[in-house]
C-alpha cells in the first residue's frame, strides 16, 4: 500500500530564501506536493551593494542567447530555480521532486483556505544583521515586469 502524498503550503514572506528552499526540497524529495506562496516577499541576505551587481553579473555572463542556462527575472521562477539547486537534479528522483514544487507570487485563490506553514528557523528575526534584500527588489533590478 502506497502512502498518500501530502500537500504542503509554505509561506515565504519574511523568510530567508535559502533556508526555506532547503526545507521545501526536503519535503518534495519525501513525496509531498509543495506550494510556496508569497515568493516575492522572501529575503536574500547580504548588502544591497553586493547582491544587486552580483546577480546582474551572473545574469549577463551565464549562458548564451539561444542556449541558456537562463536566470529568471520573475520572483516565482527565481525562487523555484533556487529550490531546484537544493535537489539532485541530474537524477530521476530529483526531477520528479522538482515537478512537485510550485511557487506563486502573492496568495492564489486556491490557497486562501489552506493553512500555510511558516518556518521558524528561516524567519528574518534569526538574522544578526539588517543587511538583506527582498526577492521582489532583486527581480525588479534584473528587469522583471510587474
Amino acid at each position: 500500500m502506497v502512502p498518500e502524498a501530502k500537500n504542503i503550503v509554505i509561506d515565504a514572506a519574511d523568510t530567508i530564501v535559502g533556508r526555506m528552499a532547503s526545507h521545501a526540497a526536503k519535503h518534495a524529495l519525501n513525496g509531498a506536493h509543495v506550494a510556496v506562496i508569497n515568493c516575492e516577499k522572501a529575503i536574500i541576505t547580504g548588502t544591497r551593494a553586493w547582491i544587486l551587481p552580483h546577480h546582474a553579473r551572473i545574469r549577463a555572463e551565464r549562458g548564451q542567447i539561444r542556449h541558456g542556462p537562463y536566470m529568471h527575472r520573475s520572483a516565482d521562477k527565481f525562487v523555484r530555480r533556487i529550490i531546484r539547486g537544493m535537489l539532485p537534479w541530474n537524477k530521476p528522483r530529483g526531477q520528479e521532486a522538482f515537478r512537485r514544487v510550485m511557487c506563486y507570487k502573492g496568495l492564489p485563490p486556491e490557497f486562501k483556505t489552506a493553512k500555510a506553514e511558516t518556518i521558524p528557523q528561516a524567519h528574518v528575526t534569526k538574522l544578526t544583521t539588517l543587511n538583506y534584500i527582498t526577492v521582489n527588489d532583486l527581480c525588479k533590478h534584473l528587469g522583471a515586469k510587474q
